[in-house]
């Protein structure tokens, strides 16, 4: 047999069992390609499980890789509701966990093995000779290592976040501060809520991350007494944490903005623009953030959700051409510049734009939007849709990339939100539409109310129902949806019930 053979024979090497990786397992396993996963956790979705608590943008249709389904179908899946949205727990539970542990693909998933390196074997990065006939080969954490035919890297950014610094450096003393700072998406309403409840907490950042974190932050303010939130942002507005709000094409995300920009008008959210964070100030219980312009904020404890950045570390013996500005792909940089580009925006991209000068080497996922934040998990699907197809052969279906995406202000999908009314009403024993009129009553009684739970008691003496009632009825109904048209002002609000939604991007 002679070496190109050989090479042909290895598996596929997937770098992640998260959405994308085992999606990229389940294609390589209906083209009938060898494949071996390795997964740096100790399960199927482990960085996912970090935010569990956070519920998704987009429905679980969106979520559900096409080649992962035809698996679990197969296999008597118990599907859930494609217009629901999943939290990022009921993703692990309820398709990424299930999926992985399928006969097919769980034989060759491989957890706590965590890649330090990849190589082309016998040759380094200078060599050309010989390089595409050479097999790529892993280097595990113990030292073990795996020859692989290709590589479809699909191992995330959540390990490398971004950093307080409005530069992009670390802000001066913020490695010696480390004990008062958290990563994006705590939960402060559940397991973290100890280290939240009765302290001052600044959030810095504004993305998604940020205002899922700044709207379980305030429902806390009601919850426990001396709980203080301020927002701290480097630019001088915050449209685009704000989104499309009333006018946004997603319910789930334009409620999210309203209910930021109510939260701020109250008054229960202090916001401070243009503060670009340059140093960080540990002291006895408390840390101080200073800006470049002088003004300082001191707080109990900093949730710095200020987005992630690839790691090309473990590649670094590969031929890697990125873009310098995001770290992507040169052909997929301009598809997908945060500039100019949101989720819904970005076109329909797969093995062309994915390629680099390394043949074989292929980052999907989030790491192949580099630092771009507009990543969505359906468009990783069909990523690893149209490379697996290329690794098969068929060029045809590798090149024929195609997504069906909501054109948004910023990111996923929709939601079918009639359901949650009705099955409020009906806890109840109430008209269908009242629902809808509590939550659009409670919007506009916020701004005078000062609180979200006042707001709701005020509509509810408005629409003639119990408070107590109304209060339930709103934590059932009013987690996210979209209100109807025809209420007083079209207003979506979740805002009655503060707590997750939308992660990031990538749901």
């Amino acid at each position: 047999m002679d070496e190109l053979t050989s090479v042909d024979e290895l598996p596929v090497l997937v770098i992640g069992a998260g959405p994308v990786g085992l999606a990229a397992a389940a294609h390589l396993h209906e083209r009938g390609l060898p494949f071996t996963v390795v997964e740096a956790g100790e399960q199927a979705g482990a960085s996912v499980g970090q935010w569990g608590h956070i519920r998704l943008f987009s429905p679980w249709r969106y979520n559900v890789d096409a080649a992962a389904r035809r698996l679990l179908d197969a296999a008597g899946w118990p599907a859930p509701d494609d217009e629901q949205l999943p939290t990022g727990a009921e993703l692990v539970e309820g398709y990424l966990r299930p999926l992985a542990e399928l006969p097919a693909l769980a034989p060759r998933v491989r957890y706590g093995a965590r890649v330090t390196a990849l190589g082309r074997v016998g040759v380094d990065r200078v060599r050309t000779a010989g390089r595409e006939q050479a097999p790529f080969v892993a280097r595990l954490a113990g030292g073990e290592e795996i020859l692989a035919r290709a590589v479809i890297d699909a191992s995330g950014t959540w390990r490398t976040p971004n950093v307080l610094g409005a530069n992009g450096l670390p802000a001066h003393g913020e490695d010696q501060a480390a004990a008062f700072v958290d990563h994006a998406l705590p939960d402060v309403l559940g397991t973290d809520r100890d280290a939240y409840a009765g302290r001052h907490t600044v959030v810095v950042g504004a993305g998604h991350s940020a205002a899922n974190t700044l709207l379980a932050l305030a429902q806390l303010v009601e919850q426990a007494p001396g709980t203080r939130v301020t927002w701290v942002v480097r630019g001088s507005a915050i449209d685009r944490a704000l989104g499309g709000g009333e006018a946004d094409a997603l319910p789930a995300r334009g409620a999210l903005g309203t209910g930021l920009k109510l939260l701020v008008g109250t008054g229960q959210v202090t916001l401070l623009t243009g503060f670009a964070v340059t140093a960080v100030r540990p002291g006895a219980g408390t840390v101080e953030l200073v800006a470049g312009d002088g003004r300082t904020v001191t707080a109990d404890r900093v949730v710095s959700a200020t987005g992630f950045r690839p790691d090309h570390t473990i590649a670094s013996e590969l031929r890697l051409d990125l873009d310098p500005v995001l770290g992507c792909t040169r052909a997929l940089a301009p598809l997908i510049d945060p500039n100019e580009h949101s989720c819904g925006t970005v076109r329909p991209h797969g093995i062309d734009e994915l390629t680099q000068p390394e043949p074989g080497y292929y980052a999907v996922g989030m790491k192949s939007y580099g630092r771009a934040p507009t990543f969505l998990m359906a468009t990783g699907y069909e990523q690893v849709r149209s490379i697996v197809a290329a690794l098969a052969g068929d060029w045809s279906a590798a090149r024929d990339v195609q997504l069906d995406l909501p054109e948004t202000g910023v990111c996923s999908a929709t939601l079918g939100a009639k359901s949650l009314f009705d099955e409020a009403a009906a806890r109840f024993g109430l008209p269908a539409e009242v629902p809808a009129q509590l939550i659009s009553s409670a919007l506009r009684h916020l701004p005078a109310a000062g609180s979200v739970a006042d707001a709701t008691r005020a509509a509810a003496e408005e629409l003639g129902i119990d408070p107590g009632v109304a209060l339930q009825l709103a934590a059932l109904a009013g987690d996210q949806f979209d209100a109807p048209p025809d209420t007083a002002d079209g207003s979506r609000l979740r805002l009655v019930t503060l707590p997750t939604a939308g992660g990031n991007c990538c749901g």
